[in-house]
């Protein structure tokens, strides 16, 4: 039987681009795999490429808010909520088909939408995940931090596999936690800038920990009880270099910074090649590694604008001029061609 999928997509810096990036990868990924059922999972309280999906703009804000404000909340935190008093939850009461909100997109493409009272329920979901445990066979910690990895292993339909994309927030709070280990996979955007190159070092810290363990605050942290409950972590699928090539080639200084961006995961790789899913390739120096784990997305520029406020994909937008907001947006064919180009490619190889 085809096994389920799922990447997370994760940076500990805003404004790298994830959720622009999950809407682009989902809907094409969607296009690209008609057999498999695609789910994006925006672990985001901002809930933006929810929005982006839904449709964009204001129509989308008031499709989130149908879903938020039920009963019991057709979101994220719907599901979170009854499978952390249950154990469990039932997926498909917390799907949202997008063909039904957004006919742009495809037929097997689906959403479990974010939602703001993820940081409402943050705390609560710590003291669950600290609560003393009432058997040796009992695990509060595990079993809070496991959730979204137990959703992935569902299916929509018995017969389809799935794909699971887990959008995410920059902050490391306990929804993220629950996010980067609900993937199998990790997707690391980045830009080419120097917070993003500490960044990086950052979620290797936050992730596995630090070489040398605070002596006061270590045993704390979520790498260090990962470790403890011997807790499955994603591998390091693809580098993303986000708006690496707006300037390439006219800046040295940018490509520089890009180059250090690389050197930095390369260091990683090198002393630990088993935060890495394996390619196959043989790799000894860093431009090999490039080749195997990086790819540079292209800038989105206006497409992008285009795309988030009116969740419309690359793919069909074959028009040169659209109206965002009252104002004319022009997207160039051949911008919008390599955009797609790119994506199509990053997706082939997921």
């Amino acid at each position: 039987m085809t096994e389920n999928k799922s990447y997370v997509m994760w940076n500990n810096k805003g404004g790298v681009g994830k959720s622009t990036i999950t809407f682009h990868i989902a809907s094409v990924y969607a296009e690209k795999n008609p057999e498999r059922d695609v789910v994006v999972v925006d672990m985001c309280p901002q809930a933006n490429s929810s929005s982006m999906l839904m449709g964009g703009g204001k129509q989308s804000e008031a499709k989130l808010h149908t879903l938020i404000s039920k009963d019991e909340p057709q979101t994220i935190v719907g599901y979170i909520t009854e499978a952390t008093l249950n154990g469990d939850s039932d997926i498909n009461k917390y799907v949202t088909k997008l063909e039904n909100v957004n006919p742009n997109l495809s037929p097997n493409l689906h959403l479990i939408s974010g939602d703001g009272n993820l940081e409402l329920i943050a705390p609560l979901l710590s003291e669950r995940a600290e609560a003393t445990p009432l058997s040796a066979a009992d695990n509060p910690w595990i079993k809070i931090h496991s959730i979204i990895k137990r959703m992935t292993e569902k299916r929509l339909d018995e017969n389809r596999p799935v794909t699971y994309f887990i959008d995410t927030n920059p902050s490391f709070s306990i929804y993220t936690q629950l996010a980067i280990v609900g993937g199998e996979k990790l997707l690391v955007p980045i830009n080419a800038d120097d917070s993003s190159i500490f960044a990086i070092t950052g979620l290797f810290n936050l992730i596995w920990g630090t070489t040398n363990l605070h002596p006061v605050y270590g045993q704390y942290t979520f790498a260090a009880k990962a470790r403890k409950h011997n807790l499955p972590l994603p591998k390091i699928s693809f580098l993303l270099g986000n708006r690496f090539t707006q300037k390439k080639g006219a800046a040295h200084a940018f490509k520089a910074l890009s180059n250090e961006a690389l050197n930095k995961m390369y260091s990683e790789f090198t002393s630990n090649p088993d935060k890495f899913e394996s390619t196959g390739d043989t790799i000894n120096n860093i431009k090999q590694f490039e080749e195997s784990y990086s790819i540079e997305l292209r800038d989105f520029n206006s497409a992008g604008v285009v795309a988030a406020n009116q969740g419309l994909p690359l793919s069909k937008m074959d028009k040169h001029v659209y109206e965002v907001y009252g104002e004319k947006i022009q997207v160039a064919k051949e911008q919008r061609e390599k955009c797609k180009l790119v994506i199509e490619e990053l997706v082939g190889k997921l």
